[in-house]
């Protein structure tokens, strides 16, 4: 056993003080919203809630999932980051399994045309104009093609496929399969821990993506759950709010009477976070793994 020195132990004790102190700053924003959703609108105005909700609630969570705009806009993330990160992934790692063949004739062009996309691009405007002509405005769609490849997750793809064994595609070849057979047969199956991060990064864009919609979308039956909640958080008092619910939710919300635009904010805020929070637990064990071995190459 290493005997430490009083100096090495006082450094110790300061690196576990700075770590629990950025943990706490980092988490406490989180679970304060988290608990003002929960506590009475009214009293949160008179303050003085931070650790626990002092009058308990759930009218907040009621009026978000009576609204149903809201409910939409939470079906529309869904399955815009459901069908997005599948599409993505997919087209990304066919592009990347091309571009990791040294047999491949241009293959140094092609790259530096991806990699000049990571640093330049035409603008916001000429983007706008392009979805526009593309007749992607106001639908799904706009939500999925623009992000269909993406440069950097096709480098992290195209480092891992380098790194696998080329004895592998050749045993293939034998035995008869072709170009689609080794990539869904051998190079797929292997690619769990780099499929299963670059899918989670992937989701978290799709899902955390405000400032497209309000750009491209003005149908609100097509607006995100994000979109939506950065218009709520623009609300500043509950009668506009209000003038957004339906007849059902205004009725309810007049008899309650304790619902504020904040507390309304945070209960929104957290429909929007939770559900992609809970998808990390089942990629955690992937996420190291993946960004090393789709980062480092033997």
């Amino acid at each position: 056993m290493i005997r430490l020195s009083f100096g090495d132990r006082v450094m110790t004790v300061t690196i576990y003080i700075l770590l629990t102190l950025l943990a706490f700053m980092t988490f406490y924003p989180f679970w304060n919203a988290l608990v003002i959703s929960f506590n009475s609108g009214i009293d949160t105005s008179m303050g003085g809630v931070t650790f626990w909700p002092r009058d308990w609630t759930l009218e907040n969570y009621g009026i978000v999932f009576k609204d149903e705009r809201l409910v939409t806009a939470f079906l529309v993330s869904i399955s815009r980051t459901v069908v997005g990160t599948i599409a993505s992934i997919f087209i990304t790692a066919l592009f990347a399994y091309g571009l990791s063949k040294k047999e491949l004739m241009g293959r140094k062009f092609y790259m530096i045309l991806c990699i000049i996309t990571m640093y330049f691009s035409g603008g916001l405007i000429p983007s706008f104009l392009l979805i526009r002509e593309l007749h992607l405005m106001n639908t799904f769609w706009v939500f999925i093609i623009p992000t269909l490849v993406s440069v950097w997750n096709m480098i992290i793809f195209r480092t891992f496929f380098q790194g696998l064994p080329a004895g592998l595609e050749e045993s293939a070849k034998i035995d008869g399969s072709g170009n689609w057979g080794i990539f869904f047969r051998i190079v797929v199956p292997l690619s769990g821990p780099v499929i299963a991060t670059l899918s989670l990064f992937t989701a978290v864009f799709h899902w955390n993506d405000w400032f497209g919609p309000s750009i491209y979308i003005t149908n609100e039956k097509l607006l995100p759950i994000q979109t939506m909640l950065k218009q709520i958080l623009n609300s500043n008092i509950v009668s506009d709010q209000m003038s957004q619910l339906d007849s059902a939710a205004q009725g309810q919300l007049a008899k309650m009477r304790t619902v504020t635009s904040k507390s309304l904010s945070m209960a929104t805020m957290m429909v929007a976070t939770i559900p992609i929070i809970m998808v990390y637990p089942f990629v955690q064990k992937y996420f190291v793994k993946g960004v090393l071995v789709g980062s480092l190459k033997e």
